[in-house]
């Protein structure tokens, strides 16, 4: 299979079969979608962990409430800080490798008919704006 040499990355030629592209396309879609939704159950889950953990704690006769609640406080705090900080990583992995796959269909893209191309901009238009609603729905611990 011949190949594309850009910006250090070796790229493979791109066939003309549209219909092997889209479905090619909606497969990174779903993997992408998958990908983000794992990261949000591990997040969730690591959570919970840390609950569970700060609920034996609590149960445990301590001699201070005080002591007990702002440790507790302290630790689901550090643990949604490190869930934020995992989320917005992925997120931003998950944008560079969309930028990476457009950047790659670029040529194909311009070999296309006006018609077709016309639509492909419509598609990355609206793939920005879905990603972009989609991210700011995430909530962090800044919001």
């Amino acid at each position: 299979m011949p190949t594309t040499k850009k910006s250090g990355i070796t790229i493979p030629e791109i066939s003309t079969d549209v219909t092997k592209t889209a479905k090619d396309l909606t497969a990174l879609a779903k993997d992408v979608s998958y990908v983000a939704i794992g990261a949000g159950v591990l997040g969730f889950q690591k959570v919970q962990v840390h609950r569970h953990e700060l609920a034996k704690r609590i149960a445990e006769p301590r001699t201070g409430i005080d002591d007990r609640l702002s440790s507790a406080r302290s630790e689901l705090s550090g643990a949604l800080q490190t869930v934020d900080a995992t989320v917005e990583e992925l997120l931003e992995r998950v944008e560079d490798l969309v930028e990476q796959f457009e950047d790659a269909l670029a040529p194909l893209e311009d070999r296309l008919p006006t018609q077709a191309r016309d639509l492909a901009q419509q598609v990355h238009v609206q793939s920005r704006q879905i990603r972009q609603q989609l991210r700011s729905r995430i909530p962090t611990m800044a919001a």
